[in-house]
């Protein structure tokens, strides 16, 4: 099976503008959900194919592939593909969908 997997809020620390007082994001800061990491990590390992999508970068401009790509190497995260620039959205609706917390809670 192949994996699309979001980074901010679903694999690490949703980063917070309010507490930084700034307009975009500071995604250095981010923190790692190493649980979830591990499950993904299993995934790859049994075979399946892990892409990490991220929309780092779609509303503000800067580019965060290389600060993204090192967060993930010293988190151990295992993938075959990194992309930044997904869209930005407010609500995906798709069939094949699934909500975050229920994927890592087994549901």
């Amino acid at each position: 099976m192949k994996y699309m997997i979001d980074i901010d809020g679903t694999i690490c620390e949703q980063t917070d503008v309010r507490e930084m007082n700034s307009e975009f994001p500071d995604y250095s800061k981010s923190k790692p959900y190493m649980d979830r990491i591990e499950k993904i990590n299993s995934l790859y390992g049994e075979g399946h194919e892990i892409h990490y999508w991220t929309a780092r970068g779609t509303v503000s401009g800067i580019d965060w592939y290389d600060r993204t790509k090192e967060q993930l190497d010293q988190w151990g995260a295992k993938y075959h593909e990194l992309n930044v620039g997904k869209p930005h959205y407010d609500i995906w609706v798709d069939d094949k969908a699934r909500e975050v917390d229920n994927f890592f809670q087994g549901s």
